[in-house]
């Protein structure tokens, strides 16, 4: 472009150019992506798929309220139905990030009289999720992914 014109070779020097950038970032945001998949949710999702409305139904029909907020560095669980508080078997509970396993800590609660609560520890600030899986009185399998917000 000693003149000032544009051509054939200078164009498709800058059309390589272009998709060369493009392919580097979708090879680095494929990377990141695979890297930090902390894994499958379920082994063989098509049979997950066939209980699926089945256990929705059942947890459904507990009618259980359930919040969770962490105050300090506790979690207080509350699970409620019409009743009152109610006190399943938490066979699982996970604190963590909704987009790695790095950060998960598994949680051992107790009862204080009205819920359920448990040492987390220093949290960062962000969105966490509780992964909590539970047995009622009546065997039925209840699992919830409850969303929290931690702000500092």
């Amino acid at each position: 472009m000693k003149d000032g014109r544009l051509t054939g070779r200078h164009v498709a020097l800058i059309f390589a150019s272009g998709f060369t950038v493009i392919v580097a970032v979708n090879l680095t945001l494929a990377y990141s992506a695979v890297r930090s998949f902390p894994g499958l949710e379920v082994e063989n999702s098509y049979i997950a798929s066939q209980v699926f409305d089945v256990n929705r139904k059942a947890q459904d029909a507990l009618g259980w309220d359930v919040s969770a907020v962490i105050e300090g560095k506790m979690l207080r669980l509350s699970l409620e139905d019409a009743n009152g508080p109610v006190r399943p078997d938490i066979t699982r509970a996970t604190l963590g990030r909704a987009t790695h396993i790095r950060e998960d800590r598994d949680l051992v609660f107790r009862l204080d009289g009205r819920a359920h609560v448990a040492q987390v520890g220093d949290l960062g600030t962000g969105n966490w999720n509780l992964r909590l899986k539970a047995i009622a009185e009546d065997g039925t399998l209840f699992q919830r992914r409850i969303v929290l917000w931690v702000r500092q």
